[in-house]
């Protein structure tokens, strides 16, 4: 494993999120959102955790859930030394009187980033109310931690750097799963599954990319095999082959400090050595 700087933290180059532990399924016709939140009781969360340690992954990105918070709590409590980088959970982000109280929380466990979801950044840019993101970043600036801000549309990436928004990294979807979705908040509060979800096109990538050409702060790279489409069904080979592709395309395309971080779900084949086996291979051939 390849480790990089973030904030004066030592972070693996491959890091993990936790949207199969939430629910959060871009395959429904293959994995519901019920066999995800069924199937992640907290021994499963944590022995997955317990993987990506042994697999040299120490960075993680937990959604902001109380659910996930206090796992996150018995495994500090625990000795488990990972470090967190936050997603805020929409429920609490909704008036800026509940923002301090999501921001205590996740500060319990030390992480060494936040970042505002991109779901809210973009509900808003959807609905025309961007002007309620500022008052939000403020708030969360409060806090001693750096702060991040997600987005799954190139233009507002782009907005942000020419607008000079109060940020300290960016959290860039390689596509763009608001299609069909546009306007609406978080599933967590309108509680609308994804069984819609639309089968992202290949371009969305490259778009994303072009917009980060030109950033010159820290990027982590998410949804970088959009969703688990651009794998299921697939035989080993062929998912490995898409796997490096992935790792090629985007590792080439940002800054040798950027990051990327992947979801995975390990009911069905062990998710997190497949990966990071791909990447030490991807890495060793870049020597």
């Amino acid at each position: 494993m390849k480790y990089v700087d973030f904030f004066g933290h030592k972070v693996s180059k491959l890091l993990v999120g936790d949207n199969p532990f939430n629910g959060h399924s871009y395959i429904t016709h293959v994995i519901s959102k019920d066999e995800m939140i069924d199937y992640h009781t907290e021994d499963k969360i944590l022995e997955a955790m317990h993987k990506m340690e042994d697999m040299g992954i120490n960075t993680m990105l937990p959604l902001a859930d109380p659910y996930i918070i206090r796992i996150l709590r018995h495994y500090r409590a625990n000795g488990g030394k990972m470090n967190f980088i936050f997603q805020t959970y929409a429920p609490f982000m909704m008036t800026l009187e509940t923002v301090p109280v999501t921001m205590r929380m996740m500060l319990e466990v030390e992480p060494i980033g936040i970042y505002l979801s991109g779901t809210f950044i973009d509900s808003r840019y959807e609905n025309n109310k961007m002007e309620e993101i500022a008052p939000t970043l403020k708030k969360m600036r409060e806090f001693p931690v750096p702060l991040g801000m997600g987005t799954h549309y190139p233009e507002i990436i782009t907005r942000s750097v020419e607008e000079n928004w109060d940020i300290d990294f960016y959290m860039a979807c390689m596509y763009n799963f608001r299609k069909g979705r546009e306007g609406q908040e978080s599933g967590f509060i309108t509680g609308k599954s994804k069984s819609d979800v639309v089968i992202v096109p290949k371009t969305d990538r490259a778009v994303m990319l072009d917009a980060l050409k030109d950033v010159k702060k820290p990027i982590i790279a998410f949804k970088i095999f959009a969703g688990g489409q651009m794998l299921v069904e697939k035989e080993e080979s062929e998912r490995r082959m898409h796997i490096k592709d992935t790792y090629d395309t985007i590792f080439n395309a940002l800054k040798p400090d950027d990051l990327a971080v992947m979801g995975v779900f390990q009911k069905y084949h062990d998710q997190i050595a497949e990966n990071v086996s791909v990447f030490n291979e991807w890495e060793s051939e870049q020597k």
